[in-house]
């Protein structure tokens, strides 16, 4: 109803007691506080102001708006120093995401690094699916996102850019008394009697279907299972073996084995997604994050004999 420019004029004058000191405070001619002051006492149904002989002073309706007005540019006026910080790079809120594998070890470590360099600005951290995180950052709910393109390509909105922060081999988990588990290097045609865990199946192409197809063969059994601790436990139960990025290797229980694949094709790609204007906090970490993967440290992957 009330526009901000007459608020702050009705503080104004209520501070100052007089329509012509206002206007001299906020450099308006007399006559044009006098017209935005009637206009706002129209909007407000009625007079907000006494009039009298020497100045003005507010009545019982203007200072019940005078405390709303009060209120209302109080926030706006926190609200523009919270965005200058923002924009500035140093304080406020940094809003990311990132999906679960990447969650186990390197966004962690380039956050606890982007904490030591930038302690006044506080990461709200979320998890979710690369297709989910993208959308959210397209909605301005995220500031930065890690996302990849497995298992079925990298997820796309308006808005969002995405530039490719390294690449997670796939390895098989299987369980430790498995035919095959000290092996140094396995060809993916040695488990085309196994079933595979995994999330999608069915109606969208994945990695794994791709992979199996170079290979001569489609999996006969696909069991879909969305969360690691889930194919993990199958794994151990012997119920079937899945696909596991790198990244994932420290989550990796004792009863199973990661091993190497002979397709150099089975690796996926992380990416770093970004609004078409992002904070600078956020380009922050995004160097951070890349300082993190070319350490390598979290993209070792176990050998076959060892746990994760």
């Amino acid at each position: 109803m009330f526009d901000i420019e007459s608020l702050r004029l009705l503080v104004t004058v209520a501070g100052t007691g007089s329509f012509t000191k206002a206007a001299v405070s906020l450099n308006y001619t007399q006559s044009a506080v006098s017209r935005r002051i009637a206009s706002l006492e129209q909007e407000a149904g009625g007079p907000l102001f006494e009039r009298l002989p020497r100045g003005v002073r507010l009545n019982p309706a203007g200072r019940a708006l005078y405390r709303h007005a009060v209120d209302v540019l109080d926030r706006l006026s926190r609200a523009e120093q919270e965005l200058a910080v923002l924009h500035r790079g140093h304080g406020g809120l940094l809003h990311v995401g990132a999906f679960s594998t990447a969650n186990i070890a390197l966004v962690p470590a380039a956050l606890r690094a982007f904490r030591q360099a930038r302690p006044d600005v506080e990461v709200i951290a979320v998890e979710g699916r690369s297709g989910t995180l993208t959308a959210r950052l397209a909605d301005g709910a995220l500031d930065l996102a890690v996302v990849s393109d497995y298992p079925s390509g990298l997820p796309a909105a308006d808005g969002v850019a995405t530039t490719p922060l390294c690449e997670d081999e796939l390895l098989v988990a299987l369980p430790r008394e498995h035919r095959l588990a000290e092996a140094g290097v396995i060809d993916l045609r040695e488990l085309r009697d196994e079933a595979w865990l995994q999330e999608a199946h069915g109606d969208r192409p994945t990695m794994l279907a791709d992979a199996c197809a170079r290979a001569g063969f489609a999996p006969e059994k696909v069991v879909r299972i969305a969360e690691w601790t889930g194919k993990f436990g199958y794994v151990a139960a012997g119920l079937g073996v899945a696909l596991v990025p790198s990244l994932a290797a420290w989550a990796v229980p004792d009863e199973l084995v990661l091993v190497r694949l002979t397709d150099p094709a089975l690796r996926r790609t992380l990416h770093v997604a970004l609004p078409a204007t992002p904070l600078p906090a956020a380009l922050a970490l995004r160097g951070l994050l890349r300082t993190t993967a070319v350490a390598g440290r979290e993209l070792q992957a176990p050998g076959p004999a060892r746990p994760a």
